[in-house]
């Protein structure tokens, strides 16, 4: 939900665990207690897409489930994250946006031990848009107070035998009939590609196929229809910035064209959820979606620098539902 800060500090004084975004100066003035927390300052709310530097987005745990433990991670231990989940339950992850572990875990968690036999979501916190070069990213474990640029932190959530947790992704794109794109070394940049199977520099490519810039590229892996956002050009490198890696070796191609971004992406949220555990949207469907003030069915959170489905997404929506087992 959307709430005040004295809302907020009324559910951390009563003992409840929660997952919380706002902006960094809001979360500082938090007390310590069961939560954890990023810094994002755009939000799905009941009323519809928002920006707020005076609101935060809660999520809570269910009352059947057991927060076990918020873990805050460092670049020698987040390989860990995996193991430390729990066998039935789910786990909640924040990175923080432009980081090193967000590079890392963007970059190696696919094999990290256990990472795809838990359910494991969760977001990439950021900034205001327009305090791009001024202020950074933050995450914060609100048990000991303490708030990183360079850290991650996890709460890893129990769940009874009764129930079972499962990770839902929504993604508007799927891979054009355009040219097969393959990448010599994994990364979060890239000049050199072949088109084709023939040797191209990315940029130059880029430019001279009038390609749009929020069409991602989407590459299959095993199944899944993941995307790569482009984050920019650099004219003067001749080379292309993404928002998440691309792998090497794998074949990507942009996604079609899909017409009115906001109506296409309404038509694929679901309609049968109800009371997502976790849920999180890409700031760029905020954007290139005109989300403002639009709403995402009963889907509520933070609109962020990146999603956490096992690895990492670009423009998806991730959430995560609960639901009795059979």
């Amino acid at each position: 939900m959307f709430a005040t800060i004295h809302d907020v500090r009324a559910l951390i004084a009563s003992h409840q665990t929660l997952i919380v975004a706002g902006e960094e100066e809001l979360l500082r003035s938090l007390p310590r207690g069961n939560w954890i927390g990023g810094t994002i300052p755009y939000f799905m709310t009941a009323d519809g897409g928002k920006t707020s530097r005076d609101g935060i987005f809660v999520e809570t745990i269910p009352a059947f489930a057991r927060a076990r433990r918020a873990i805050v991670y460092d670049q020698k231990t987040i390989p860990n994250i995996g193991r430390d989940a729990d066998e039935n339950g789910y786990t909640v992850l924040i990175l923080p946006a432009f980081s090193a572990i967000h590079q890392q875990y963007a970059l190696e968690a696919p094999q990290y031990e256990s990472l795809f036999l838990k359910v494991i979501a969760g977001w990439i916190s950021g900034i205001h848009l327009d305090d791009l070069g001024r202020c950074s990213p933050q995450i914060f474990d609100g048990a000991s107070g303490q708030v990183f640029g360079d850290r991650g932190v996890a709460l890893h959530v129990e769940l009874p035998a009764s129930h079972r947790a499962q990770i839902g992704i929504v993604n508007i794109f799927e891979p054009g009939d355009g040219d097969e794109i393959k990448f010599p070394q994994s990364g979060f940049e890239a000049t050199s590609c072949t088109i084709n199977g023939e040797p191209r520099n990315f940029h130059d490519y880029f430019v001279a196929s009038r390609l749009e810039v929020r069409l991602p590229l989407v590459a299959d892996f095993c199944g899944a229809l993941i995307n790569v956002s482009i984050q920019g050009l650099d004219a003067k490198a001749s080379k292309v910035k993404f928002y998440a890696p691309v792998f090497e070796g794998v074949s990507y191609r942009f996604a079609k064209p899909v017409g009115n971004y906001a109506q296409r992406f309404a038509e694929q949220i679901p309609t049968g959820i109800k009371s997502p555990v976790f849920t999180c949207n890409c700031v760029l469907n905020y954007l290139y979606g005109e989300l403002e003030q639009r709403r995402t069915g009963n889907l509520q959170g933070p609109m962020t620098f990146g999603e956490i489905a096992y690895q990492l997404l670009n423009q998806t929506l991730v959430h995560v539902t609960v639901s009795e087992a059979s």
